[in-house]
């Protein structure tokens, strides 16, 4: 064997040591998780809003992002939980963002902000509390249906973004 392929071999080792001990890992392993809690209640949320589907859409993006992100199910009542959520609904707008030449809106802004609060099953002190608001724009329509198509379908946009920003923030509490 010649001086050149064992210094290479061993060039090799010595690269593949380095990169296997780097520290990467999984995001979504198990000690990742939100504590050890496997069931979750997310109760309808407080809506001081002017939109009455906004608390539905939100609960159910927060119940999808939960099980699809960290395998959390419902709970069927708040005294089975191990973790319960509360939130409040403060505000939510839809306004032009951008007009055509004509002077007619082209694009939407959807805004929604809401105060999050998470707490494991009875304890009064919360893991983490604070306020997220998210954005979407949208396109504007002369169809009444398709117009409020789009805004359905930004609201699921706005609820998803700030369901995975409170998981995020939650864990980074940790």
């Amino acid at each position: 064997m010649s001086v050149s392929v064992l210094v290479r071999c061993l060039l090799l080792a010595l690269l593949l040591n380095i990169v296997a001990g780097c520290g990467y890992h999984l995001t979504n392993s198990q000690a990742q998780r939100l504590g050890v809690a496997q069931k979750i209640w997310v109760p309808f949320f407080s809506n001081e809003s002017i939109s009455p589907t906004a608390q539905t859409v939100l609960r159910r993006a927060f119940y999808d992002e939960l099980h699809s992100l960290r395998g959390m199910i419902p709970a069927d009542s708040e005294s089975r939980a191990d973790l319960t959520m509360k939130a409040r609904i403060t505000s939510y707008s839809s306004q032009a963002v951008s007009y055509t030449a004509l002077d007619q809106a082209r694009e939407f802004k959807l805004s929604l902000e809401v105060e999050l609060e998470i707490s494991k099953s009875g304890q009064l002190v919360p893991i983490w509390k604070g306020k997220i608001n998210a954005l979407k724009q949208y396109p504007a329509s002369r169809d009444l249906a398709l117009q409020r198509n789009a805004e359905e379908q930004a609201l699921d946009a706005v609820a998803r973004i700030i369901s995975h920003k409170f998981i995020s923030a939650v864990e980074e509490s940790y």
